[in-house]
């Protein structure tokens, strides 16, 4: 019998990390309170017990000797102690002797009780490439949303990554802000990411499903969403106002109109691609798309 590895609930990974190892440390998210959510509806919060992490990585050690890249699962991993991760890669190292990093996700509450120093010592440890749900850097939205900080947290905990040398992934949320607010909301974002140097900036689309609490908002109308049009002049303000070397990726389900491309490289492609979208805009088709995801 093939010995199995632990996971519990849903498990999600960034597309880019499809030939990682993954490697469950946590299920379910330690917040679980943003408004729009629903990847981890009905998995409680969990951290998985270092002999559990052990057993795991025998199996892998066994199965995967040679894995280069491990991916710790969970909605926020990096909630755990900085002594945690400290063990947790100590292990890897010990049971992965050709691994070359590890990253997972994280909120950015999560990196506020990590000292500099901490970080430095995770990176040596081959911890790189946090990806984090930024969402939005508009102060208004992150409160709507119950996000549980500010843009100016976002600017001072990721500016303790770069300062330990540490890669990060950010994720932007078009059509978060509803309707009206998509202008506003992207230059906001830009102004912050304009501050910090994320590796990848991954763009998606809100898509509401019904295990959010924005979906009974939706239905009473004390959220109404951001029309398709809406969500790309938002993108396109977004690109435009962007002034930093990244690169940026919009090719998920929730993307009606898929974009990838460098900056500042591919800044004028990308705002010629978002020119003719939205001249050639169909509201009742994209929305047809957009109501048929049923999972991202």
């Amino acid at each position: 019998m093939i010995p199995q590895l632990h996971f519990t609930g849903p498990v999600w990974r960034p597309p880019y990390e499809a030939d990682s190892q993954l490697l469950q440390l946590t299920s379910g998210c330690s917040w679980h309170k943003c408004k729009f959510c629903s990847l981890y509806h009905g998995t409680r919060f969990r951290m998985s017990p270092l002999s559990e992490i052990e057993e795991d990585l025998k199996v892998i050690r066994e199965f995967q000797p040679r894995a280069r890249r491990v991916y710790l699962t969970g909605a926020n991993p990096f909630v755990l102690s900085y002594d945690r991760l400290f063990e947790v890669a100590v292990l890897l190292r010990k049971y992965l002797r050709h691994m070359e990093s590890f990253g997972m996700f994280a909120r950015v509450t999560d990196i506020a009780p990590k000292t500099v120093e901490q970080l430095r010592n995770l990176r040596h440890l081959r911890l790189d490439g946090i990806n984090i749900g930024i969402e939005t850097g508009d102060d208004e939205t992150l409160a709507r949303m119950n996000k549980g900080y500010v843009a100016a947290d976002i600017i001072e905990q990721l500016g303790k990554l770069e300062q330990a040398g540490i890669r990060y992934n950010v994720v932007c949320m078009s059509g978060l802000a509803g309707r009206g607010g998509g202008v506003r909301n992207a230059r906001n974002t830009a102004e912050v990411l304009n501050r910090l140097a994320p590796y990848i900036v991954n763009v998606v689309s809100l898509t509401v499903f019904p295990e959010s609490e924005l979906y009974g908002m939706v239905e009473t109308g004390e959220f109404e969403e951001a029309t398709e049009r809406e969500r790309l002049m938002e993108v396109r303000t977004l690109i435009e106002r962007l002034e930093i070397e990244t690169t940026l990726l919009g090719n998920t389900v929730s993307n009606a109109t898929p974009f990838v491309g460098m900056l500042p490289q591919d800044k004028a492609r990308l705002l010629r691609e978002f020119d003719r979208a939205v001249g050639q805009c169909d509201e009742g088709r994209l929305r047809c798309y957009r109501e048929s995801i049923d999972h991202l």
